[in-house]
């Protein structure tokens, strides 16, 4: 098994390829968590567009549900979720 590096073993100004987050999962870090409701769901891609880490599931052109593997609980797409659809809330993640 190859060793993987260290950050203090990285060269410095090294720019790393694209999409290697995709490897980690992040979610474990979670204290809360988005709850998505599809039926409320009116699919105006608001929370897909503005997710920071890129967990909003979607599939022929809908959004479905939550990447929780990599989802960090920021509650911005709870937050930007239109009032009149409410699709998503938070909730205490329960470990």
């Amino acid at each position: 098994m190859e060793k993987k590096l260290g950050w203090k073993e990285l060269p410095e100004c090294d720019i790393l390829e694209a999409g290697t987050a995709k490897d980690f999962k992040t979610g474990d870090w979670r204290t809360n968590k988005p709850v998505y409701n599809s039926g409320k769901c009116i699919q105006c891609f608001i929370c897909w567009i503005n997710c920071p880490d890129s967990s909003i599931v979607t599939k022929d052109g809908k959004v479905t549900g939550i990447d929780y593997d990599h989802c960090k609980g920021c509650g911005i797409c709870a937050k930007e979720c239109p009032p009149k659809a409410t699709a998503i809330t938070m909730e205490e993640e329960r470990k």
